[in-house]
C-alpha cells in the first residue's frame, strides 16, 4: 500500500511539474528563422520607441530572428545599416497564461553569447498568434499613465 502511495504522488507531481502540451506545440511551431516585418501602435501620432531597451522602431523593422527552443536561445539581427547592426543574443520562455484563450506570456531575456544576462532584466510580451507562417506579440507599457500596445508582426523564413 506505501508503494502505491508513493507511486501516485510521483505521477501527480510528474504531471504538475510537466510543461503543458500547447507550450511544447508552440516551441516546435516557433523552431526557426523568422523576420520582423511590421511594428505598429495602439495609438495614432509620432512616438520615440526603444524596444527591448536596444534600439527604435525603424531599426527593428526588418531584423532577423532564430529562436532554438531545446535551449531556450536565440538570437536576433539587426540589419538595418543606418543603425546599430549586428546580433543580439537572447533566452526566452513560454509561459502558458489561459488554456481557455490559448493566449501566452512569452518572456525574452537579452544575454551575451554564452547566455549570460547583465542586469537580469527580460521583456514580457503576449504571444497573441502563432502559426507555421506568421506570428504576432502585443507589448503594453505606460505612456502617460495609460496603457499603450505596440504589436510586432513576424512571418517565418524557414
Amino acid at each position: 500500500m506505501k508503494k502505491l502511495s508513493l507511486m501516485i504522488v510521483a505521477v501527480v507531481l510528474l504531471f504538475a511539474c510537466a510543461v503543458p502540451k500547447t507550450v511544447q506545440e508552440s516551441k516546435k511551431i516557433l523552431k526557426g528563422y523568422w523576420t520582423l516585418d511590421e511594428i505598429s501602435y495602439s495609438e495614432a501620432g509620432t512616438f520615440t520607441v526603444t524596444i527591448f531597451n536596444d534600439t527604435s522602431r525603424e531599426c527593428f523593422e526588418g531584423t532577423t530572428w532564430r529562436f532554438i527552443p531545446n535551449n531556450n536561445s536565440g538570437v536576433y539581427t539587426v540589419n538595418n545599416g543606418n543603425c546599430p547592426t549586428g546580433d543580439r543574443d537572447f533566452i526566452f520562455s513560454i509561459q502558458e497564461m489561459n488554456k481557455e484563450t490559448g493566449l501566452y506570456d512569452f518572456l525574452l531575456k537579452p544575454t551575451s553569447a554564452k547566455h549570460k544576462s547583465e542586469d537580469n532584466k527580460g521583456f514580457r510580451v503576449r504571444l497573441a498568434q502563432l502559426n507555421d507562417n506568421s506570428m504576432r506579440w502585443e507589448q503594453t507599457v505606460s505612456l502617460d499613465g495609460k496603457p499603450f500596445k505596440i504589436t510586432m508582426k513576424f512571418s517565418k523564413t524557414e
